[in-house]
C-alpha cells in the first residue's frame, strides 16, 4: 500500500471515530506541501468539513489527529498547521518498505488500473499523404505515442490510429503535380496545376516513376495519367511516412483510410441522420448543419451548391465510425491551424447523440528549429518544410522524442539543434541516460569485485539525507504517471526524469555504493537498483532507450 492510500484509509477511519459518518461525498485529498520542512503530505479535509460541522477547522483537525491510529514506523510525525492543515511526515521504515516494493514490482512499478480497461483511441499525426512528414508531425508523433503509453500504463485499453486522407481535391492536385513533372522529364509540356505541390520531392517521385515505368503513363490521357500517378504517389508517400515513423519507434494499430468512408457512403448516411433529427437545412443551393445550436459560432456547410460533400461531413462520419467501433473516449491531436475546427466537430457529435466530453482535442503547437541561435527556415530538399526524416538523421530518435515531449503541447517549441546534438551532460537526454548507464556500471563494478546483488538487504541502514531524498523522488513516479495521463500532460515525464537524475547524481557525489561495509553496500545496491528500475520505466514511457553503457 502506498503512502497516500494508507493515509486516506487512516483518515477515513479517524473521521468515523470523531462522529463524521457521512463521507461519501467527501474527497480526502493529499498533496505535497510547498515547503519541504512542513512534511511529506498534507490534507485540508478539516477545512472542507468546517462549514458542514459548523466548527473551527483547526479544532476539527486537532480532534482528527488525536483519533488517528498510525504505525510510528511508517508515519513519524503529524502536525496541525495554519487554519487547519494536517501535515504528515513519513518514517524511515516507510521508505524502506516502499523501496522494497519498487524492487518487487520492477517494470510494473508506476503502473495503475484506474482506467478499468476502458477503450480509448488516440488519433494523431494523420498528415495529408501529399509530402514528407514535417517537424510538427514529429512533435505530434512523440506526444501522441507517449500519451498512449501513459494511458496503457494506467489501465486503459489503448489504440493508436492514423487517418489517411486518400481522397478528394488534394489527392487530385498531387496527381496533377507529379504528372506535370513526369511529362516535363519526357520533354513534353504539361502546365503545373494552380495550388499544386512544389518541392524537390515531387520531381524526385516523377523521376522514380520514369525510371521504374518508363513512358507508360505518357501514353494515357491526361486524366487517366493523373489518376494513375495520384494512386502511385499516394502509396509511395505513405510507405515513406510509415518508414520514418517506424524509425521513430512509433507503430499504429490501424491506418484508417478516408476512401473507405466514401466508398461506403458513410458520410451520406450521417447526412441522412442529421437531416432526420432536424439539424440540416437548405440555403443558397447548399445543405447546412445547424452547428450554432450546439455551441459552434456559426452554421456549417455539409454539401456545397455543386453537390460536393465537404471535408467536414466526411470528418463527422469518421468520428461517428470511431464510436461505432466501440471506443468510449476519443483523443485527437491536431495542428495549430485546426483550432477553430474543434467546436464544429464537437457540435456534430453532440447532434448525433454522442456523450458530451467523449471527444477531446489536444492542439500541438508550432516547432521552431534553432541553430547557432538562429531559426532554421528551409529544408535541404522539400522547399517549404523541414522534414521529420532530416531531423532524425541529425539528432536521432531518443533526443527527438525527449525534446518534443519536454514542453507543454499548448506552447510553441524552440528545438535547439546545437543542444540536441551535444553529447555532454548539458543535453538533458544524455544527462538522464547517463544516470541509468552509471548505475549499470556501478553494478558491474561491484560484480567484478565479487559483490553480487543481494536478495535481501538491511534497508534500515539507508538513513542519510541523500538516500532518503532519492527514495522520496522514486516514490513520486506512480503519482506522476497518473497525473500525466489524467491531465494529458506528457511533459511531466521528461521533467521528472531530469529531477530524478539530479537527485541520483547528488546521492552518488556524497556516498560510495561499493564500500568495505557489506551490509551498507547491499542496502545501497538495492537503492540504486530501484533507481535504475524507475529511470528505465520512465524512459520506456517516452519511447527513449535506457543504455547500459555510454
Amino acid at each position: 500500500m502506498n503512502g497516500t492510500t494508507y493515509l486516506i484509509q487512516k483518515l477515513s477511519e479517524g473521521l468515523q471515530k470523531i462522529g463524521v459518518h457521512e463521507t461519501a461525498d467527501l474527497t480526502i485529498g493529499l498533496e505535497r506541501p510547498k515547503i519541504e520542512s512542513h512534511g511529506d503530505l498534507a490534507t485540508n479535509v478539516a477545512m472542507l468539513l468546517a462549514s458542514r460541522l459548523r466548527r473551527n477547522p483547526r479544532e476539527i483537525a486537532t480532534e482528527l489527529v488525536n483519533a488517528l491510529e498510525l504505525d510510528p514506523k511508517l508515519v513519524s510525525q503529524v502536525d496541525v498547521a495554519g487554519a487547519g492543515f494536517i501535515n504528515f511526515k513519513f518514517g524511515i521504515g516507510y521508505y524502506q518498505d516502499a523501496l522494497q516494493n519498487i524492487l518487487q514490482r520492477k517494470d510494473q512499478f508506476g503502473s495503475d488500473t484506474w482506467g478499468n480497461g476502458e477503450r480509448v483511441q488516440f488519433e494523431f499525426v494523420s498528415a495529408n499523404p501529399t509530402g514528407p512528414l514535417n517537424i510538427v508531425s514529429a512533435r505530434a508523433a512523440a506526444v501522441g505515442d507517449v500519451l498512449a503509453n501513459l494511458f496503457a500504463a494506467t489501465g486503459f485499453s489503448v489504440e493508436r490510429e492514423y487517418y489517411v486522407n486518400d481522397a478528394g481535391r488534394q489527392i487530385r492536385l498531387l496527381g496533377k503535380s507529379v504528372s506535370s513533372r513526369y511529362m516535363v522529364l519526357l520533354g513534353h509540356d504539361e502546365p503545373f496545376p494552380d495550388e499544386g505541390y512544389h518541392g524537390a520531392y515531387i520531381h524526385d517521385l516523377a523521376q522514380q516513376f520514369l525510371d521504374e515505368h518508363g513512358d507508360r503513363f505518357a501514353k494515357l490521357t491526361q486524366d487517366e495519367r493523373c489518376n494513375e500517378l495520384a494512386k502511385l504517389t499516394l502509396e509511395t508517400i505513405l510507405a515513406s511516412q510509415k518508414a520514418v515513423l517506424d524509425d521513430y519507434g512509433l507503430h499504429y494499430d490501424n491506418w484508417f483510410r478516408e476512401s473507405t468512408l466514401r466508398d461506403a457512403n458513410s458520410h451520406f448516411t450521417i447526412l441522412d441522420t442529421l437531416t432526420q433529427k432536424g439539424h440540416v437545412y437548405d440555403e443558397d443551393g447548399a445543405r447546412w448543419f445547424r452547428s450554432s445550436k450546439f455551441g459552434d459560432e456559426k452554421d456549417r456547410v455539409l454539401v456545397t451548391k455543386e453537390g460536393e460533400p465537404t471535408y467536414f461531413l466526411v470528418d463527422i462520419a469518421y468520428h461517428a465510425d470511431k464510436y461505432e467501433r466501440g471506443f468510449a473516449q476519443l483523443y485527437d491531436l491536431w495542428g495549430p491551424d485546426h483550432h477553430g475546427y474543434i467546436q464544429r466537430v464537437k457540435a456534430a457529435l453532440l447532434a448525433l447523440g454522442y456523450r458530451d466530453g467523449a471527444f477531446e482535442v489536444n492542439i500541438i503547437q508550432q516547432v521552431n528549429l534553432l541553430q547557432d541561435g538562429e531559426m532554421v527556415k528551409m529544408s535541404k530538399r522539400a522547399g517549404k518544410i523541414i522534414e521529420m526524416k532530416e531531423l532524425l538523421e541529425e539528432v536521432g530518435k531518443d533526443v527527438a522524442r525527449f525534446f518534443f515531449v519536454a514542453r507543454r503541447t499548448q506552447s510553441p517549441l524552440d528545438f535547439d539543434l546545437d543542444l540536441a546534438k551535444n553529447t555532454s551532460e548539458e543535453n538533458p537526454v544524455y544527462y538522464v541516460q547517463y544516470a541509468h548507464a552509471r548505475i549499470c556500471n556501478i553494478i558491474k563494478h561491484a560484480e567484478e569485485r565479487g559483490v553480487a546483488f543481494p536478495e535481501s538487504a538491511r534497508l534500515e541502514l539507508l538513513d542519510k539525507k541523500e538516500e532518503i531524498d532519492l527514495i522520496k523522488k522514486l516514490l513520486e513516479f506512480p503519482d506522476l504517471v497518473s497525473k500525466a495521463a489524467r491531465y494529458l500532460e506528457p511533459h511531466r515525464v521528461p521533467n521528472y526524469l531530469q529531477e530524478l537524475a539530479a537527485v541520483f547524481h547528488r546521492f552518488y557525489h556524497h556516498h560510495k555504493v561499493v564500500t568495505d561495509n557489506l551490509d551498507l553496500t547491499g542496502a545501497r545496491m538495492h537503492l540504486i537498483h530501484g533507481t535504475r528500475i524507475v529511470l528505465a520505466n520512465a524512459l520506456r514511457l517516452l519511447g527513449v532507450s535506457a543504455p547500459e553503457r555510454m
